[in-house]
């Protein structure tokens, strides 16, 4: 069978059925194959009418010896049966499901599982999961009853009943076709079932014991595909590629380090060493450099641009805004002052060469180098597109290749950055600059919003600045308790405006529909003090820099990933004063609130983000539950060891045949995923 095959061709699957496969992601065979349980109920324990106990989960086998539908007084039906087996007979209640009586007609063999509940002496279940008992070709005798019963992700109209009887239908043909790319000797050291045994052990399994093993084996591929896509994209970086090598003089650097108005943090100086030492080689940098809010990564990228201009080359940074396109032409203007190096700009606005250009897209498109490009840092590189940041680190017409810095204040765990960028060398600050304070953080709940409005007043009183965030731009119909910007811009201004007993208080509004000149004139107003709040969409959560800003009240908080909450967070605390993050929910969730909560007592964002990764996936890493970059369907990327153990399973066979060609089913599969990643051209 094809995995490919589009779902419309599956027999037995109509029209509107594909409309809510497709709800739940599902467009082709392997689709619906890889649509896996998230849990099992436990139905395996078979026994009898008599021997039934209060609160149990059991099956029961036997006749259906009365059934009726009676009405109650709210107008719903209730479906009244007993089923009487060798030892006795059990009361069965299904509520407002009156076509059952059409099924199960008196006389009928069936298999019932649920949960018993006795009251005054007499057994009962109410709304147990039932099926007629039949003979069935190379399927269990039951599916849905009297076993670990599957629960899949459900859509409205589509329940897992009818996944587990499709999936059961395709199950053995897909398994008895489908190739196994998994090398041999990887399974046998990583002691893995083969891949037909783990599809049929996930759906149908036996016991917790071959849910287990299937869920290692595919978990192990999930991870050990994206680790072997990186090693061989790294191999062949290294192989095909050649940068300038760039001269670094310790007289030069003691001097740069001199002029700097600070010392570097033992993180920075770690940093800048393996940067540096990237720069002295011919095979061109491919580095990440993470590092959390405010923990100073423009100082070393600053000097890695340095060294490219002692060495007649060029440095291009791309930021994804043009409001950081400038913020970061500003710092490095500061810092690079003493050395007489021109910062220029890049953007649809404005045009301006320099020995740095710092820049938007522009860069890409209308960008013309006087001379060569050696260094590209790239500002955010997953807010850019694949091929946007191929062209970025494409070879110049002697061939050769500009080194890459990649920088992120995205905390990113390091087993998702093993597997996100596992193509990419790895610097970490993890430690912040002295002088950079915690921000006081709280969940405020909604009854005190009149006082943190009053908070932010007393703030502004003593001419201080606030941010307030809001989920979207505009209210949605289906979100009508989450928090828009226009709309609370314009009720903003009329609450601060009432409260407003000495002076006025001007309201900013910022959001992505603005044009890009509009949202640069919003924040360097705002930067200006020509207003006092800043009433904005998380447009602000990369990089903008208000020293002046000691308030951070975000709207709908819960609809937030922490590492992004972390990220706005870090807008304020920029300067001198205390500064503030309010954190306001109309959740009732107690894990969203625990969730919350976290923000009091941890300032780490690496601490925030494997929180994160554990509690909701690699996606809200990035502020988006579908990023684009790993959408895992089984695999548990905070699993440090399975981490490990693909990375090093991956190595091991790019090390022996690089371009796969003694694995030919796997050079296949890889060639089947969907990448997203700095592509070379």
């Amino acid at each position: 069978m094809n995995p490919n095959l589009p779902i419309e061709q599956i027999s037995g699957i109509g029209k509107y059925t594909v409309y809510k496969l497709k709800r739940l992601e599902i467009k082709t065979l392997a689709d619906l194959i890889y649509h896996f349980p998230f849990r099992y109920e436990d139905f395996s324990y078979n026994t009898q009418t008599s021997n039934l106990i209060n609160g149990q989960k059991v099956t029961l086998k036997g006749n259906i010896w009365t059934i009726k539908n009676i009405r109650a007084k709210s107008g719903k039906f209730l479906t009244l049966a007993t089923l009487a087996d060798s030892s006795g007979v059990v009361n069965i209640v299904w509520f407002n499901q009156p076509y059952i009586i059409k099924t199960l007609k008196p006389g009928t063999y069936v298999s019932v599982s649920g949960k018993v509940q006795i009251e005054y002496k007499k057994p009962k279940l109410l709304s147990p999961t039932y099926e007629i008992l039949r003979e069935r070709t190379q399927l269990p005798q039951t599916l849905h009853t009297g076993r670990l019963v599957p629960i899949y992700p459900e859509t409205e109209g589509l329940t897992s009943k009818w996944l587990r009887s499709k999936i059961a239908s395709i199950l053995p043909r897909y398994t008895a076709e489908v190739t196994d790319f998994l090398p041999k000797e990887v399974s046998k050291r990583q002691n893995l079932i083969n891949l037909n045994q783990a599809l049929t052990k996930i759906h149908f399994p036996k016991s917790i014991e071959d849910v287990n093993a299937a869920r290692r084996r595919l978990s192990f591929d999930e991870l050990f595909t994206l680790q072997l896509a990186a090693a061989q994209r790294r191999k062949k970086w290294q192989k095909e590629r050649r940068a300038y090598k760039f001269t670094v003089e310790k007289t030069k650097f003691e001097e740069f380090l001199k002029n700097l108005p600070f010392a570097l943090t033992s993180a920075q100086q770690r940093a800048v060493a393996e940067i540096l030492k990237d720069l002295q080689r011919e095979t061109p940098a491919n580095r990440l450099l993470e590092g959390d809010v405010g923990s100073g990564k423009t100082v070393v990228a600053a000097t890695a641009a340095y060294f490219a201009h002692q060495n007649n080359m060029l440095t291009l940074l791309a930021a994804p805004t043009e409001i950081l396109a400038y913020q970061h032409q500003k710092t490095l203007e500061e810092l690079l002052r003493p050395h007489n190096i021109k910062i220029g700009i890049w953007t649809a606005a404005k045009k301006e060469d320099g020995d740095i250009v710092c820049g938007t897209h522009a860069l890409l498109i209308s960008f013309k180098p006087k001379r060569e490009v050696g260094l590209v840092v790239v500002d955010e590189q997953h807010r850019f597109g694949v091929a946007q940041r191929g062209k970025l680190a494409s070879s110049d017409k002697q061939g050769k290749s500009p080194h890459i810095l990649t920088m992120t204040a995205t905390p990113i765990p390091r087993t998702l950055a093993l597997t996100l960028y596992g193509d990419l060398d790895l610097s970490v600050l993890d430690e912040m600059p002295i002088g950079r304070q915690k921000i006081q953080t709280h969940v405020v709940p909604n009854f005190k919003r009149s006082a943190a409005y009053k908070f932010i007043e007393d703030q502004v009183r003593e001419n201080r600045q606030a941010f307030i965030i809001t989920p979207f731009v505009e209210p949605s119909e289906s979100m009508a308790t989450v928090k828009a910007a226009v709309d609370e811009f314009e009720k903003l201004k009329e609450i601060f405006s009432n409260r407003a007993n000495t002076g006025k208080i001007k309201l900013g509004l910022l959001h992505g529909r603005l044009k890009s000149k509009d949202k640069q004139q919003v924040m360097a107003d705002f930067k200006k003090k020509k207003f006092d709040i800043l009433v904005a969409t998380p447009v602000v959560e990369v990089g903008i820099d208000i020293p002046n800003a000691t308030v951070m009240m975000i709207e709908s908080a819960d609809r937030f990933g922490l590492a992004q909450l972390h990220q706005l967070r870090g807008r304020v605390g920029r300067g001198k004063h205390k500064s503030y993050c309010l954190l306001f929910t109309d959740s009732n969730s107690v894990n969203s609130l625990k969730r919350l909560k976290s923000m009091e007592n941890i300032y780490i964002g690496f601490e925030l983000a494997e929180l994160d990764l554990k509690t909701r996936g690699p996606g809200e890493i990035f502020g988006l539950k579908q990023s684009g970059y790993v959408n895992l369907k089984i695999a548990d990327i905070s699993n440090q060891v399975l981490v490990a153990q693909t990375q090093k399973e991956a190595q091991l066979i790019i090390d022996k045949d690089p371009s796969l060609k003694e694995f030919k089913n796997l050079s296949q599969k890889l060639k089947s995923l969907k990448q997203d990643y700095i592509q070379p051209n």
